[in-house]
């Protein structure tokens, strides 16, 4: 099956009660300690963001094809892969933040699921439900947003798309051999 390098859907913006996006969500927060006993990523998702106050019942409001858009330093913090593959689980298809921590950042280039770059634009501009398009190679987003109709951030290197298309760093891999 091949991948599709532009990738649409509608987006969910993480925001505080203010509406102001939220930083430094780390993995705890992500996919609570307690659940660290679940391997089975089919089971995960239901966890995903259970301990990250006014956002407990997000695996609720997640559907097919749903972009994250995240603040600053998202996913400091351990290196649990639970907090990347909760998201691949509830169908997120991409993360669009601010920054990222940088184990959260190698673990989810290393399990397939893209990362997007895209500094000081997204939180305050985009609000969930908003339909947008990102294509990983060019880092070319489009919104039905009149302020963010056409926005360039940084793209997937070529690796990460490699990795990606792949579905993850081990069948990469493979490719290699």
């Amino acid at each position: 099956m091949k991948k599709s390098t532009s990738l649409s859907g509608k987006a969910i913006v993480i925001k505080d009660t203010q509406g102001k996006g939220i930083d430094d969500i780390d993995t705890d927060m992500i996919f609570h300690n307690k659940h660290l006993h679940i391997t089975d990523i089919n089971e995960m998702g239901q966890h995903t963001f259970g301990n990250l106050p006014g956002w407990e019942e997000f695996p609720s409001i997640v559907t097919e094809n749903t972009i994250l858009i995240v603040g600053k330093n998202f996913g400091a913090g351990s290196s649990r892969q639970q907090a990347v593959d909760c998201f691949k689980a509830l169908g997120v298809i991409v993360i669009i933040g601010e920054s990222f921590g940088a184990i959260y950042k190698r673990n989810a280039i290393n399990s397939g699921m893209p990362l997007i770059l895209a500094p000081d634009i997204m939180t305050t501009t985009l609000n969930s439900g908003d339909q947008m398009t990102i294509d990983l190679t060019t880092g070319g987003i489009t919104s039905e947003k009149e302020d963010v109709q056409s926005k360039q951030v940084t793209p997937l290197s070529k690796v990460q798309l490699d990795i990606y298309k792949a579905g993850n760093l081990f069948e990469y891999g493979k490719s290699l051999e």
